[in-house]
């Protein structure tokens, strides 16, 4: 049985400008909920900011992942639970093909992926418990789309923010968005400072120069 309910735009245009610089290990300093603490990015440099579609599936049937990209707008992130398999791939080349030619804008996915070459290549942004060989079948079994997921222990609800760089993963619903983000930029805009302050700036220009 599937369960493919509407897709949720919780985030402002305004919000995701906001979040375009903030990085989350920023908002770390503010606050102890919401970090998607286990997942590791694909590759870095890596940075993605863009609204939750969830998906959950059983352990084995990805089929309900298709449906998400259906539906899927520009900008979204497909927020993946993999119902606690942490051994199986659920995402590789194609889906990111279909995902990219949607203009999504990452994929977050509490199990692993698969195709890691192709995928970098393409540089298509991607957070991951790991890699496998063993990937999901399309089944047509059951899945949802669209509901209450979970992810490393935190609820993400459709239409959540997601905010992701090389550090980790940041989840938060809009009506917290925007203070945390303005609180993280007005901090990372001081820690600009202090470093010019400091003289730290130089640190990377001595160092650039010798390479």
């Amino acid at each position: 049985m599937f369960t493919v309910k509407p897709r949720v735009q919780g985030v402002t245009k305004e919000v995701l400008d906001l979040y375009e610089t903030v990085s989350p290990s920023t908002i770390g300093h503010f606050t102890d909920f919401g970090f998607l603490n286990g997942l590791t990015p694909l590759f870095r440099p890596i940075h993605l900011v863009g609204n939750a579609v969830t998906v959950r599936i059983p352990h084995m049937d990805a089929t309900a992942i298709r449906h998400a990209l259906d539906l899927v707008e520009p900008g979204d992130v497909l927020v993946i639970d993999m119902s606690g398999d942490e051994k199986r791939a659920c995402w590789g080349e194609f889906m990111t093909y279909a995902a990219m030619t949607k203009k999504v804008a990452g994929a977050i996915i509490a199990g692993c992926v698969t195709d890691v070459r192709p995928i970098m290549e393409l540089g298509f942004p991607v957070f991951s418990l790991g890699v496998s060989a063993l990937t999901t079948r399309s089944l047509g079994i059951e899945g949802e789309v669209n509901t209450t997921v979970s992810i490393c222990g935190v609820a993400v609800h459709p239409g959540d923010l997601i905010v992701a760089d090389d550090d980790g993963v940041f989840v938060v619903g809009p009506e917290k968005a925007k203070e945390y983000g303005e609180r993280a930029l007005e901090k990372q805009q001081k820690e600009v400072q202090m470093r010019t302050e400091r003289g730290y700036d130089n640190l990377f220009t001595s160092r650039t120069a010798r390479t």
